[in-house]
């Protein structure tokens, strides 16, 4: 089972330890950091850290922004993670002038503990619930945990897209799910042998859809 999955590098973060972990899970990898290196792929991944309007703005400096939305529009195979996730809503309030994708009707905010003992941002490792017919988790374990890096979080207008859910003060979407659309909150590639699992699943839905 062979994929090739094109990895966006929009200056937003260092990819390394994201490839790494998707070479690990079996899957060709190529950077793709304008337009014109998109390519013939199977998959794309979104990844990404910091602000949410830098990542837009970089987005749509690099000329990805358009071919991103019409992969999606298409249900090709996608995965968001960690920045990529909050990239795909229609805005922010960390960027309230800054429109996002709008992949997913809705929002991000920001934290907002009552409780001091809870930090923001929302660091290291956390349970996540996974809605059962996920094929991101399948055979994952419930109450396994994935490591979280955010202050910020995505709420969905509509809870079908919802994959799974997260207990840091309030309940959030840690992932994102709809149809071969899948966004993460948490990093996978820092997940041991969770996110593995998580990124080897990735792979067989995009090896799956490139069979049809």
């Amino acid at each position: 089972m062979s994929v090739r999955l094109a990895l966006l590098n929009y200056g937003m973060g260092n990819l390394h330890s994201v490839r790494k972990a998707l070479e690990q899970a079996g899957a060709q990898v190529c950077d793709v950091a304008d337009a014109a290196a998109w390519g013939a792929v199977d998959g794309v991944v979104l990844p990404g850290v910091g602000h949410f309007g830098d990542g837009m703005r970089e987005l749509h400096a690099r000329g990805l922004a358009a071919p991103l939305k019409a992969w999606i529009a298409a249900d090709r195979p996608l995965l968001g993670i960690c920045l990529g996730q909050q990239l795909l809503m229609e805005h922010s309030e960390e960027a309230p002038d800054v429109a996002g994708l709008g992949i997913c009707r809705g929002r991000v905010v920001r934290f907002q503990p009552q409780d001091a003992a809870l930090k923001v941002p929302h660091m290291g490792w956390n349970t996540f619930d996974a809605r059962p017919a996920c094929p991101l988790c399948r055979g994952i374990a419930p109450a396994s945990q994935v490591y979280f890096v955010h202050s910020y979080h995505v709420v969905p207008d509509d809870p079908a897209c919802i994959g799974a859910t997260t207990d840091y003060a309030v309940r959030f979407c840690s992932l994102l799910w709809r149809g071969n659309l899948f966004a993460s909150q948490f990093h996978p590639e820092k997940s041991q042998a969770v996110g593995l699992a998580m990124l080897r699943n990735f792979v067989e839905v995009v090896w799956n859809c490139s069979r049809q």
